[in-house]
């Protein structure tokens, strides 16, 4: 199979206008993502399952469209999609990134993935992610490390790694993801492209974790203009999930001048060590949002460590109540700090559980007082370091950043606060490269609640400002 270098980095939005004009087949870019897998993958070890014949036939049947009938083109007909494979697709094997479910067939697709596949996006692959999405490195009992493309010695991030690794290294088009403190967000960072955790609410969410405030499907992508592509079509109310929300909000494909946008930067959100060469990263897209006209003004926001906490709280309490009972007869087939997690879990009490509400309502009009009744928008970094080792240890007690101790399991993650603060929507766009290690940063646009459009119209500026798509790793 030969094929066009260049095919596995262009965009969805490129590849669909190429398709329309004949310039392109669905058919040829399928088999450019598929060699790119097939060079790549067992390097990076992002992928899970492999359905490139099936996917193959279905890129016939999408070229056939744009060929005969165009005007009867789906959104993302033909498009190369990765699931990740925490997401249940029904008759498929979907495994959780666990040893227990390592032949499990689901009998029914997570509403976010459904929507996606019924819009025409092709599902060719399915993705990594730690044993129940449970971290932010991608690695597991069942699949082993995941690798980022950049530096393969760092972690492309988790729990969504794998599509992160996927979508940076051309082995797809487009991937999905699920962020409960983070997972999109975490690896769209270290691997350098753009990733989008929704308002809670915009998107639905999923049959195996109903009312889950901290949960949020979303999309991870080279460009703005993909993921907003993949909004349009994953958001809106669905019959599965009885928080999803009845107004769609549509994203346009243009926007308007940021200039004269009101910008809070908070560098640490009251608490974070953050690396040297994050800082800089993100003070230098902060000057570019000042030369492109708006106002950036630093803030103190003075949240502590009360906010981990409760997230914490919230965390463990949901993998005691979901996987508890794994305890009993499949404690040795677990990763060990799923076990702890599990355990810690056990001990939370109703009262710590219902305590969260309190530091939640506590966050919010911390965070409306002094940025969003000044501001349109708050940037922060995403992670405080641009990755962490591949085989990162969450209990590692020797972790620090710049020489200073934090904690190993998200003490280096700038993102869980916003999912106890699940209305916000948040975008994390590229905002570097690691000097010594090539790994990328990024940096978080926080808007207000469910002021999706503000968000995405800053990452517009910023994506056209800094042309972050034209680099790709050289693995």
């Amino acid at each position: 199979m030969t094929t066009d270098s260049t095919l596995p980095y262009i965009t969805a939005t490129e590849a669909i206008s190429r398709f329309r004009n004949r310039s392109l087949s669905p058919v040829e870019l399928m088999e450019a993502v598929i060699q790119r897998a097939e060079d790549t993958n067992g390097a990076l070890n992002c992928l899970t399952h492999e359905y490139f014949e099936r996917a193959l036939q279905q890129a016939r049947e999408a070229e056939k469209t744009y060929a005969t009938n165009p005007d009867s083109a789906r959104p993302l007909e033909g498009v190369p999609c990765a699931i990740k494979d925490w997401h249940s697709v029904e008759g498929e094997i979907t495994t959780y990134g666990s040893r227990l479910f390592k032949d499990f067939r689901p009998d029914q697709t997570a509403p976010a993935v459904e929507r996606l596949l019924e819009s025409g996006a092709i599902m060719h692959c399915r993705t990594t992610t730690p044993e129940h999405a449970h971290a932010g490195v991608t690695r597991s009992p069942l699949w082993g490390v995941t690798r980022n493309p950049w530096n393969l010695d760092y972690s492309p991030g988790g729990s969504s790694g794998g599509s992160g690794a996927a979508v940076a290294a051309g082995l797809t088009t487009i991937a999905d993801g699920t962020d409960g403190g983070g997972s999109i967000r975490i690896p769209a960072s270290a691997s350098g492209i753009f990733g989008y955790k929704a308002p809670f609410g915009r998107n639905p969410t999923d049959r195996e974790h109903p009312s889950e405030t901290v949960l949020h499907y979303g999309p991870l992508t080279r460009s703005v203009a993909d993921a907003a592509l993949m909004q349009n079509v994953i958001s809106g109310q669905h019959p599965a999930d009885p928080h999803s929300l009845r107004d769609k909000v549509t994203i346009p494909s243009s926007f308007q001048s940021i200039k004269g946008m009101r910008v809070a930067l908070s560098m640490d959100l009251g608490y974070f060590d953050v690396s040297a060469e994050v800082e800089a990263h993100t003070r230098a897209l902060a000057d570019t949002l000042e030369s492109l006209g708006c106002i950036v003004e630093e803030i103190h926001l003075g949240w502590d460590e009360r906010v981990f906490d409760a997230w914490l709280t919230t965390w463990e309490g949901l993998f005691w109540a979901l996987a508890g009972d794994q305890l009993t007869d499949h404690r040795d087939e677990l990763d060990p700090f799923v076990v702890k997690l599990i355990e810690s879990g056990s001990q939370r009490t109703l009262k710590e559980f219902y305590g969260v509400n309190a530091t939640r309502l506590s966050m919010y009009q911390e965070i409306n007082k002094k940025v969003f009744d000044s501001y349109d928008v708050m940037i922060t970094p995403t992670l405080a370091v641009p990755s962490v080792l591949a085989d990162h240890a969450n209990d590692d007690e020797s972790f620090t950043i710049d020489g200073r101790p934090a904690s190993a399991y998200l003490g280096w993650a700038m993102t869980y606060p916003f999912n106890i603060l699940s209305t916000l929507p948040v975008a994390s766009v590229p905002s570097g490269f690691s000097p010594t290690t090539g790994v990328p940063t990024g940096m978080q646009i926080v808007g207000k609640a469910y002021d999706d459009l503000t968000v995405f119209q800053l990452s517009a500026a910023l994506e056209e400002a800094t042309q972050w798509a034209n680099r790709v790793p050289s693995l």
